[in-house]
């Protein structure tokens, strides 16, 4: 793999991990309207999965040739991302991100194990610096992050399954992104659906209650939730899980702003202090690999 290609495949992580950090105002927006904690779910994932119908038929051919691998992928991956709306839902917005950043854990562990990858003092360092800016961000030695209530775990499951969808993409390098996507979301809506029928049956929202909401969402869905879906199934292809953990926590960084300036959170010293920490760490293992390739 060129070393181009590898700059890119990082530069597209970073990038999704910045939309993800945007990733709640949409729910909020649709839990603000009245509708119940696990339909707020069903509705983010059923709009871009009726845009991305077209899609699937265009590509139905190569769809079955993705065959169960290609399904398994995005179970995995659709079950992640639905743990985690549904934990930003049900838990405060930063501890939900900070209980899914165990991500570069579990990754890194998981690519030394299956993928034999070396876990470099480079990796470890980033990783320290990543954990010491989250518990900074969150309160070191107040609040640990240890999990209190079922959103908290959700918010850990969902880390651990994208872990497990990226090492399933490093494995399977020639499935295609945009497949990957379809599968992502279409999965992601049926899960999320199953669980608030079985759940939540009596609060199915009308469309008066979705209304207000809807302009949000679809130019979230349109500019930022489908292409950093997009980026973020392709990149992993050619990085370490624990990598990939690491480069995607520019979420928090952003996700921490966002929340500060438009849910009125707080956001001083500590935060700032925890953002340039994980940026560091993000950032670390990128800027080394693009100085030793010049």
């Amino acid at each position: 793999m060129s070393s181009r290609l590898e700059n890119r495949a990082k530069l597209a992580c970073l990038y999704a991990g910045g939309v993800w950090g945007l990733f709640w105002i949409p729910l909020r927006a649709l839990e603000e309207a009245g509708l119940h904690g696990l339909w707020v779910t069903v509705i983010y994932f059923l709009v871009p999965t009726i845009f991305l119908i077209p899609v699937g038929i265009l590509r139905v051919k190569y769809l079955k040739l993705g065959g169960l691998n290609l399904q398994i992928t995005g179970m995995i991956s659709g079950a992640a991302l639905m743990l985690y709306a549904t934990s930003i839902v049900y838990t405060d917005v930063v501890r939900a991100m900070l209980l899914f950043y165990l991500t570069p854990v579990w990754g890194t562990i998981l690519g030394r194990f299956f993928l034999s990858e070396v876990v470099t003092p480079l990796r470890i360092f980033s990783m320290i610096l990543a954990i010491i800016g989250m518990l900074t961000i969150f309160g070191l030695g107040v609040k640990f992050p240890i999990p209190q209530n079922a959103g908290d775990w959700m918010g850990v499951a969902s880390g651990l399954l994208w872990a497990i969808t990226s090492l399933r993409i490093r494995l399977n390098q020639n499935a295609s992104a945009i497949d990957m996507t379809v599968s992502f979301f279409l999965w992601a809506t049926i899960f999320s659906i199953l669980i608030a029928v079985v759940l939540a049956p009596f609060h199915i929202p009308s469309i008066v209650q979705i209304s207000p909401a809807m302009p949000l969402l679809l130019i979230f869905v349109l500019l930022l939730i489908l292409p950093g879906t997009l980026a973020s199934l392709w990149g992993p292809k050619f990085l370490n899980p624990g990598l990939v953990g690491l480069l995607f926590m520019t979420e928090i960084v952003v996700g921490s702003i966002s929340v500060a300036l438009l849910a009125g959170e707080a956001f001083g010293s500590r935060e700032v202090i925890g953002i340039i920490l994980i940026s560091s760490a993000s950032m670390l293992e990128p800027i080394t690999s693009i100085l030793k390739n010049k």
